[in-house]
């Protein structure tokens, strides 16, 4: 599912226009963006929740030449789904 096709689920789940399925996805997407830059943590009980973590500088290969690299540190996104979730799936 791409992003137009779950505006339009939810436009449809919900009883919305598209245009206002739009705005609450994006404005959803904006919240959760600008919390996780913060170092918070989104958590929607049942869904699952979004976390920042750092992964630290490491030594890589590159494989076409087997030359070793420096992979520099950086803030990954993590998303643990939640039991409810996790139940519906299986």
């Amino acid at each position: 599912m791409n992003k137009a096709e779950l505006i339009d689920a939810m436009a449809e789940g919900a009883g919305l226009s598209k245009a206002d399925a739009k705005k609450a996805l994006d404005s959803f997407i904006s919240a959760t963006t600008s919390t996780l830059k913060g170092g918070g943590r989104v958590s929607l009980v049942g869904f699952g929740s979004f976390s920042v973590s750092e992964r630290s500088a490491r030594t890589g290969r590159n494989p076409q030449t087997g030359k070793e690299i420096n992979i520099p540190a950086k803030n990954v996104v993590k998303f643990k789904a939640g039991a409810e979730l996790s139940g519906s799936v299986n």
